[in-house]
């Protein structure tokens, strides 16, 4: 590593003014970003990492009152106007935004975006820039960059749109590169394939990362040092191998904690971090995470703690890692005085834990499941030209308490499998729905609006889905009053807010006033309120921060096994689906790929596409998870209007590639059907047996 760092931060602050008061999103950031290495800056929604960023790239509203200082190769940036950092940014520093579909002009063609980019800071012709713009695409592993570069951005997937973003990022060669959260909307597979184009562009630029997550396991496998943020302030520093290994703030820990983990089974409950993160706005005195932290003593709420070297324990100093604790010289690998600092919730009690599998009811029966839509063309002679088949064919049950997730890439289903299931069949295109044994097909509508009671959804936003105008109280009521209760609503709606851990005096609030953790809780609330027998989660923890998601996944869990509830799950975080799950379908292309128990898939994947997400899975352990091998995957997901003969995986297929022409020609022209390969274990795979030798 040189002596001189790149971009020099020291005791950066950024306030806003607001109705409530002065809102102080940063107090006090420092760091030094050298060549070649990158930094990961953690914490929850609100901590300031993003603040940061956008104070370094000069991006931040006028309004916002800045202080401190930061240094690019020795020059201050603070003060610059913004036509002086407009030669700065995209040329010494470049950026990559969370949401590449905003950062990208729609009626624009990529290479027209590349070509602006590179004319903004050089005086190259548009010929030479368009041939630099192919190459570019080229490097960020876009296929057939030469055709490519005259699409529209609404003409790639979000994994490709997000690698034009890193390719306008990279143009210049700048020495500064900063992500911020560049793969927050993406999948596992997508995930994966945009840190290895991200860690190609620093090699080939030499650039200094600063990536910005919430994903303790993107740090593991990106960060050679970390930065921990809370309440606006670096709570711990240090190199990524020790901070994982040995943190010693207990917010740290407590993060590391809540973290479930792909490579573990699920065999306790999460650790979550009680309570909410503090708003930044006359802060009381004294530590920010008092109030959360275990340990608490009362000197922690006279003074702020500072960031400060860990004494090694022979009078010498640890520059490198640095906490904010007056007890970081008592904690050691997360115990203090050989104790848990936060200790592993109790398992909940199964209320079917003496009943086998095979004698619990079946709560939920799906033969046959297809779903699909015409693909129509012309604006006023409308023809059908296609068909698209977002559901093609799903066999599946689910019993009295269990968790049944199914997990795949965007676009493969799942989510239209789950409307399926609520719509009750209505506009199904074929197959059968069985709820509590009977077929929903033969219902009335008095009865269907009857059997509405025993199925219901929790879905992924939960501001989204709660009425701001209606009171805590009137969106519990809501089902009750619509399925006729009889009881008294307002001990009902204590009694269900108690269930969920939210206090019943708040019952007369809006949704407004609560967190995000308590906002889905409380549309738990409201789906538990008819007594149902399965619950539809659609992504129910995604918008969370870690520590909130950790409380939430062991309230679902708890409340499954209390009330013996079915879930049907789906969610893009496979850690999550483990940590959750009894049984797992992987999606494809509308239809299971692999289905089997949870440990037995996620240890002993028959499917290569189920190996591929399994390995793409970060792992919150740098050991781990900057040496392990990966199934890698090329190219993005077909349409599902394409018409695929044979094997619908084969184009993307790693085994593909490694078969015999026999063998191939099996894969073109027949498709896999699902095949039993152990008790509660099937796959769709011609060649299981090679897939396990040679992947």
């Amino acid at each position: 590593m040189t002596t001189k760092p790149v971009l020099s931060v020291k005791d950066l602050t950024v306030s806003f003014p607001s109705e409530a008061g002065r809102v102080d999103a940063v107090r006090g950031v420092s760091f030094d970003l050298y060549p070649g290495r990158s930094l990961g800056i953690v914490g929850e929604s609100g901590s300031g990492k993003s603040v940061s960023s956008m104070a370094v790239m000069g991006l931040l509203p006028d309004y916002a009152k800045i202080n401190g200082s930061i240094k690019l190769n020795g020059e201050e940036l603070l003060g610059k106007s913004d036509s002086e950092m407009s030669k700065i940014r995209g040329k010494q520093i470049g950026m990559i935004f969370q949401d590449p579909l905003s950062s990208l002009t729609p009626v624009f063609t990529v290479g027209d975006q590349i070509v602006e980019a590179l004319q903004c800071h050089q005086d190259i012709s548009y010929n030479d820039a368009m041939k630099r713009a192919v190459e570019l695409l080229d490097l960020v592993g876009i296929p057939n960059p030469d055709k490519r570069v005259k699409s529209f951005p609404h003409e790639f997937s979000g994994g490709m749109r997000q690698r034009v973003v890193i390719a306008i990022a990279i143009a210049h060669n700048p020495e500064v590169i900063i992500a911020d959260e560049p793969t927050t909307a993406l999948d596992v597979t997508i995930q994966a394939q945009i840190l290895e184009v991200l860690k190609t562009a620093q090699r080939e630029t030499h650039a200094a990362v600063i990536m910005i997550t919430h994903d303790m396991g993107v740090v593991a496998n990106t960060a050679d040092d970390v930065i921990v943020m809370y309440a606006g302030r670096p709570v711990e520093k240090a190199n990524a191998y020790e901070l994982f290994d040995s943190p010693r703030m207990p917010y740290t820990i407590g993060l590391l904690s809540a973290i479930p983990r792909a490579d573990q089974p699920a065999d306790q409950p999460l650790i979550p971090i009680d309570g909410n993160p503090p708003t930044v706005i006359n802060l009381p005195p004294g530590c920010p995470f008092a109030d959360r932290c275990p340990i608490v003593m009362p000197e922690c709420r006279k003074e702020e703690p500072h960031l400060e070297p860990i004494d090694t324990g022979h009078g010498e100093r640890s520059e490198g890692h640095m906490a904010a604790c007056i007890r970081k010289q008592d904690i050691f690998r997360k115990q203090i005085n050989g104790k848990d600092l936060f200790p592993v919730p109790p398992l909940p009690e199964e209320t079917l834990a003496d009943v086998p599998r095979s004698e619990r009811k079946i709560a939920l029966q799906v033969n046959d499941l297809k779903k699909h839509f015409p693909l129509i063309k012309g604006a006023f002679l409308k023809r059908r030209v296609g068909t698209v088949r977002a559901v093609n064919g799903l066999d599946f049950e689910v019993r009295e308490g269990e968790t049944l997730s199914i997990v795949g890439e965007s676009g493969c289903g799942k989510t239209t499998t789950l409307l399926q299931i609520m719509d009750l069949g209505v506009e199904l295109t074929e197959g059968k729905i069985e709820l509590a044994g009977e077929d929903v097909a033969k219902m009335s509508g008095r009865e269907r609006r009857a059997a509405r009671r025993n199925i219901q959804m929790v879905f992924q936003d939960p501001m989204g889905a709660l009425d701001p105008r209606m009171t805590v109280f009137d969106i519990i009521a809501e089902p009750l009053r619509s399925f006729g209760y009889e009881g008294d609503l307002e001990d009902r709606i204590a009694e269900l807010m108690d269930l969920v851990g939210l206090d019943p005096s708040h019952i007369d609030r809006f949704p407004g006033a609560f967190s995000g953790g308590q906002r889905q809780r409380i549309g738990f609330a409201r789906a538990l309120a008819s007594n149902p027998a399965v619950v539809v989660l659609d992504e129910p923890v995604s918008a969370l921060d870690v520590s909130i998601q950790a409380g939430m996944i062991n309230l679902l869990d708890e409340l499954r096994a209390k009330l013996g509830l079915s879930y049907v799950f789906v969610a893009h975080d496979l850690s999550v689906v483990r940590h959750i799950s009894h049984r797992v379908a992987v999606m494809y292309l509308g239809k299971f790929v692999e289905v089997g128990e949870v440990d037995e898939l996620f240890d002993n994947p028959l499917h290569p596409y189920t190996k591929a997400l399994l390995s793409a899975i970060p792992i919150p352990d740098p050991e781990v998870e900057k040496t392990r091998a990966r199934v890698t995957l090329e190219g993005d997901l077909p349409g599902p209007a394409d018409e695929i003969v044979g094997c619908s995986f084969k184009t993307r297929c790693p085994l593909y590639k490694l078969l015999g022409a026999e063998q191939q020609a099996k894969c073109n022209s027949e498709e896999p059907i699902l095949t039993s390969h152990g008790p509660d274990h099937t796959a769709a795979c011609h060649w299981v047996e090679q897939s396990e030798a040679k992947l």
